[in-house]
C-alpha cells in the first residue's frame, strides 16, 4: 500500500468525524475568506474610484481622522487650480444617509457641482445631469435606483426633502453607483456648513517624470497660507494613501483580520480534537508500524499529512462557501451598493493560506504525541 492511500484510508473509514472536522474548517475558512475579500473590495473599489479619473493626489483637512466631517472652504480650488502642473481640481461633498421605508440606512450621497469633470466618467441609462441652476433635483447610480425601485421622473426622500430623480446613470465603479449626487449648494444648505466641501481630487498633467511632479504639487499645496500668512490646514495625500488610511476602511480590516484570526484558532482547536482521537484510537496501529520498521518522522509525516489533507478539503468548501456569501450579499438591497460580489485571488490563495496554518496548528501535537509512543507500549495498549 502506498504512503498516500494509507493516509486517505485512515480520514476514510472514520468518515463522520473527518466529514465535521472538514465541516468546522470549512466555516473557519469561509468566513475569513468573506471577510477579508469584502475589505479587500473595498480598498480596490475606493482606489479605482480615483485612478480611473487619473486623480494623483486627494486634497483634505490635515489632522482631521474622520474625514467625512472635514470641511474646506471650497474657494480653496482656485488656488489649487493656478499651480504649475495641474490639470484638474475637483471638489465635492459627501454625507451618509438613511432613506424613509427602504431599509437602507447608509446610502452615500454626494454633492457635485453641475459643471463638475466628475460627470464625464458615467453613462447615463436615462435621464440626465442636473443644472446650476436647478434645486431638489438628484441623479441615481444604477445600483441605489434598483435596491429603490425608482427611476426618472420619480421622487426619493433626502433628509426630509422630496428629490426629483432627473436621470439613472452607470459607472465604472460600483461603489459609485450605489450612490445619489445631487447639486452641492442642496448638500451644503442641508448639512449647514456654509460654502464647504469634504476635500479635492486633484489630477496632475502629463509629464516625463509623473512622480517628482506630484511630489513638488504635494509640498507646494500643503505649504499655502490664508491672506494673514499663515498656513492653511491642507494634507495632500497620494491616492493609494488617502485610501488605506481612510478611518473606516481601517476598521474595517482590523475587524476582519480579528475575525480571521479567531476562526483560526477555532478551527485548529477542531483539528486537535480530531487527530488526537484519531492517534488515541490507533494506538495498537501505531505500535505495529513503529514495530514493523516506520521511523518517528515517518509517524510524523502520516498523521500531519492526514490533518493537512483535512484541512486542505475543509479549504475547498470553505473558499466556495465564502464566494456564495459575498454573492449572495452584493445582492442583498443593503449591502448592495458596497460589496462588489467578487474575490480577489489574493484573497482565495490567502483562504489556502490559513488552511495550511489550521492543519500545521491542529496536527503538531498529535503527532508529536504520536511519534513518541514506543512499540512495547502500544502494543499492550487496549
Amino acid at each position: 500500500m502506498y504512503f498516500a492511500t494509507f493516509i486517505l484510508k485512515n480520514i476514510v473509514r472514520r468518515r463522520l468525524r473527518s466529514m465535521l472536522t472538514v465541516l468546522g474548517v470549512a466555516i473557519a475558512v469561509g468566513a475569513a475568506v468573506a471577510l477579508l475579500g469584502i475589505a479587500d473590495g473595498f480598498e480596490r473599489s475606493f482606489l479605482s474610484l480615483y485612478q480611473q479619473r487619473g486623480v494623483e493626489l486627494i486634497v483634505v483637512r490635515a489632522g482631521k481622522a474622520e474625514r467625512s466631517t472635514s470641511f474646506l472652504d471650497e474657494r480653496i480650488a482656485e488656488r489649487l487650480r493656478r499651480l504649475p502642473g495641474v490639470a484638474q481640481v475637483m471638489g465635492g461633498l459627501v454625507d451618509a444617509v438613511e432613506i424613509p421605508g427602504s431599509g437602507l440606512q447608509a446610502v452615500l450621497v454626494q454633492g457635485w457641482y453641475a459643471d463638475s469633470p466628475l460627470f464625464d466618467a458615467l453613462r447615463f441609462v436615462s435621464g440626465r445631469r442636473f443644472r446650476p441652476d436647478e434645486s431638489h433635483v438628484a441623479v441615481l447610480g444604477s445600483v441605489i435606483a434598483r435596491n429603490l425601485g425608482k427611476k426618472e421622473g420619480d421622487a426619493v426622500s433626502l433628509y426630509g426633502e422630496d428629490f426629483q430623480i432627473l436621470g439613472v446613470f452607470e459607472s465604472f465603479n460600483h461603489f459609485e453607483n450605489g450612490c445619489v449626487v445631487i447639486n452641492i449648494r442642496d448638500l451644503q444648505r442641508l448639512l449647514g456648513v456654509g460654502n464647504k466641501v469634504t476635500g479635492f481630487q486633484v489630477v496632475v498633467e502629463p509629464a516625463p517624470n509623473k512622480q517628482a511632479l506630484v511630489d513638488r504639487l504635494r509640498g507646494e499645496i500643503e505649504a499655502l497660507t490664508d491672506d494673514r500668512g499663515h498656513r492653511l490646514p491642507l494634507s495632500a495625500l497620494p491616492t493609494a494613501d488617502a485610501v488605506s488610511t481612510t478611518s473606516q476602511l481601517r476598521l474595517i480590516k482590523a475587524q476582519s483580520w480579528i475575525t480571521s484570526v479567531i476562526a483560526v484558532v477555532i478551527g485548529s482547536i477542531g483539528v486537535l480534537n480530531t487527530m488526537l482521537m484519531s492517534v488515541f484510537e490507533r494506538t495498537r496501529e501505531i505500535g505495529i508500524l513503529r514495530a514493523i520498521g516506520w521511523r518517528r518522522r515517518r509517524v510524523v509525516r502520516m498523521v500531519l499529512a492526514e490533518s493537512l489533507l483535512l484541512s486542505l478539503a475543509g479549504a475547498v468548501v470553505g473558499i466556495l462557501f465564502g464566494l456564495a456569501l459575498t454573492f449572495a450579499l452584493s445582492r442583498v438591497p443593503m449591502a448592495a451598493g458596497y460589496v462588489e460580489g467578487t474575490i480577489a485571488p489574493s484573497v482565495l490563495l490567502g483562504g489556502l493560506a490559513i488552511a495550511v496554518l489550521v492543519g500545521l496548528l491542529g496536527g503538531v501535537y498529535p503527532a508529536w504525541r504520536a511519534a513518541r509512543l514506543l512499540p512495547t507500549e502500544a502494543l499492550r495498549h487496549e
